[in-house]
């Protein structure tokens, strides 16, 4: 039976999505998109609960993912610098790239990423 995939115009953006994700592992493998879905939702549940409980999350080669607290500062708001604003403290997602990714990075064309407009 002849594999058929749904593709999108994914116009919005050059994110990957998680539907790209998805797409990727069904041409590549063929197995029941239904399937792929709820396992890629699966993992992400388990990052996701794993990092909630305070644990780091290790995927070899790839990288770790940990909660950072940021503690309470004070900051301005640029259109009225007069006025003092308290940031509260935060929990933040840091990310550290793994040996192998580290070393994919070195060969990554700089020349091909223009500069995001701010």
């Amino acid at each position: 039976m002849p594999l058929s995939i749904n593709t999108y115009a994914f116009a919005m953006s050059d994110n990957l999505t998680k539907r790209e994700i998805v797409l990727k592992i069904f041409t590549d493998k063929g197995y029941p998109q239904k399937h792929i879905r709820d396992s890629v939702q699966l993992t992400l549940d388990a990052i996701c609960e794993a990092l909630l409980t305070g644990r780091d999350v290790e995927l070899r080669n790839f990288g770790v993912f940990q909660v950072q607290v940021r503690k309470s500062r004070i900051g301005r708001n640029p259109n009225r610098p007069e006025t003092d604003v308290v940031i509260p403290r935060r929990a933040v997602i840091k990310f550290k790239a793994g040996k192998e990714l580290k070393a994919k990075l070195k060969t990554y064309n700089l020349d091909k990423t223009e500069p995001k407009p701010e």
